[in-house]
């Protein structure tokens, strides 16, 4: 039998159960999926851990708790390891079995982290460089998350692109830090692309933990000619595990949506965000399970996933699934 593939996965809220709940801890594996007992079990060697903060009053304080919580995690004496270069990443995908290591690195889930809605802007800039200084580096930045905020609209809105959200772009140019379109409406995401082009702005685009909407009518899935425009700027999109963004009731659609993004010119584009986070006191019961029994843990949800792909897939196919399209992209994304 071959050796399991590392992985690597975009998107996980460790940092907010482990900031948020009480009594959390890191290894709490009956508590949330991508605890790290669970992250070694499932061979992934990068994992990026947001940073999230609902819109209102207090978000950057949150945010910024959660970075020195990320500061703490990774350099505390356990097997995450910061991950801010091409070195860095390429050491953590060659990690022993006998002795791995889990690269970890920061993103941002709603730039209401750094900049409330009656900051000034300016001081908005400063908190998130007081992040990336905590954190190392910032894989990536969702404006928005579900609601409306100064930047933009948010997935349960229409908005589009405000003068603060240009300017963020703006600010953006050249930082070698990617823009999260997982969380925008789809009016903000057009906004977005088309800033970027009519500026002529040097920033990257990937949908962290999204799926694809024809497969699965819902929001925070992605349009085709969304999934189009991440695909031509040579962006990623990661598959999201919530049962919510695959599909109700059939386990084997999530199959369905990486099988859809490769039969449309994915192949290089497709990974994983598996968005797995604390949901003991989510106050929606309908949504429970979040997860399918096939997806609520990371110690055997990609080895799951992959062993089915193997099924149809060719092992560059998957490899590429696994952890070779986010490894590409961070490569190019951090070259200097």
């Amino acid at each position: 039998m071959a050796a399991p593939l590392p992985i690597i996965d975009l998107h996980c809220d460790l940092l907010v159960y482990l900031t948020d709940v009480p009594g959390s801890a890191a290894d709490k594996v009956e508590e949330i999926g991508c605890a790290i007992p669970s992250l070694l079990q499932g061979n992934v060697r990068l994992q990026v851990m947001a940073i999230y903060s609902a819109v209102g009053a207090g978000s950057s304080n949150y945010a910024r708790l959660q970075s020195k919580m990320f500061k703490e995690l990774a350099t505390a004496d356990n097997c995450l390891v910061p991950v801010t270069d091409a070195t860095s990443l390429g050491q953590v995908l060659q990690s022993s079995a006998e002795e791995p290591t889990i690269g970890v690195v920061a993103a941002i889930e709603n730039a209401s982290g750094f900049c409330e809605e009656d900051d000034d802007l300016e001081e908005g800039f400063k908190k998130l460089e007081n992040i990336i200084t905590d954190c190392g580096r910032i894989l990536y930045i969702s404006l928005t998350h579900h609601t409306p905020n100064r930047f933009g609209g948010g997935n349960m809105s229409d908005l589009g692109i405000t003068t603060d959200g240009k300017l963020l772009l703006d600010y953006l140019h050249g930082r070698r830090i990617a823009v999260d379109l997982s969380h925008t409406s789809d009016a903000l995401a057009h906004d977005i692309l088309n800033h970027i082009d009519s500026q002529r702005l040097d920033i990257p685009i990937l949908a962290s933990h999204s799926n694809f909407r024809p497969v699965w009518q819902h929001n925070r899935n992605l349009p085709d000619e969304l999934t189009q425009e991440i695909i031509r700027r040579q962006g990623l999109i990661g598959m999201n595990f919530l049962r919510a963004f695959v599909n109700n009731h059939e386990p084997e659609a999530l199959l369905q949506h990486i099988r859809y993004g490769l039969e449309n010119g994915a192949e290089n584009t497709v990974c994983f965000g598996a968005d797995y986070f604390y949901v003991a006191d989510h106050p929606d019961q309908e949504r429970f399970p979040f997860y399918f029994t096939e997806h609520e843990q990371a110690g055997i949800s990609y080895n799951y996933i992959l062993s089915e792909l193997r099924k149809n897939l060719t092992p560059i196919q998957v490899e590429k699934i696994a952890f070779g399209n986010t490894a590409d992209f961070i490569q190019r994304l951090w070259a200097i």
